[in-house]
């Protein structure tokens, strides 16, 4: 590899870190796990409520997420322009995107033959796996070092048992 070529990788590389925020994925998995537990918490459920519930959380999160971040840019006094308010919608998405998993692990409990409790175990366990792995994603492609990224995924994972441990106060 040339050096004109070693520099374009490296700034290549360097542009994926600036871009590289997961912090949407990794708040829509803690409002996902969050979800679930309030539901969970009041008996039972269709699950197709649930998913329903899921997804238009997400949605709703992320419109409100768009409307700060478009909002702040007014108050700064800047223009809105179409590509603008693109690039906030594309930048908060993972807000929604995070909440399809545990969707989909609803949807799919009674293929696994999941009661209600079961179901939403398993959709917990989804949202926090995830919201573990986005965080780790995030640091490692900003280039976070190994340790960092331990660090930041230990955090989410004690921060998704934080929100376990509400399930459990909540049904006993």
């Amino acid at each position: 590899m040339s050096s004109t070529e070693a520099g374009t990788a490296r700034e290549r590389r360097a542009e994926r870190r600036a871009h590289a925020d997961y912090t949407g994925a990794v708040y829509g998995s803690m409002l996902a796990a969050s979800v679930v537990i309030g539901a969970g918490a009041l008996g039972e459920f269709p699950r197709v409520q649930l998913v329903v519930l899921l997804l238009l959380t997400g949605l709703v999160f992320w419109i409100g997420h768009v409307h700060a971040q478009l909002f702040g840019a007014r108050l700064a006094q800047r223009s809105l322009d179409a590509p603008t308010v693109l690039r906030v919608c594309r930048e908060e998405w993972p807000i929604v995107k995070a909440a399809v998993p545990p969707a989909l692990a609803v949807a799919v409990s009674p293929l696994l033959g999941l009661d209600v409790a079961g179901t939403v175990w398993l959709a917990v366990a989804v949202a926090v796996a995830g919201q573990v792995g986005w965080s780790a994603a995030g640091a490692r492609q900003a280039g976070a070092s190994w340790r960092l990224v331990t660090v930041s995924a230990a955090i989410n994972l004690l921060l998704g048992l934080v929100i376990i441990s509400f399930k459990l106060a909540l049904t006993h």
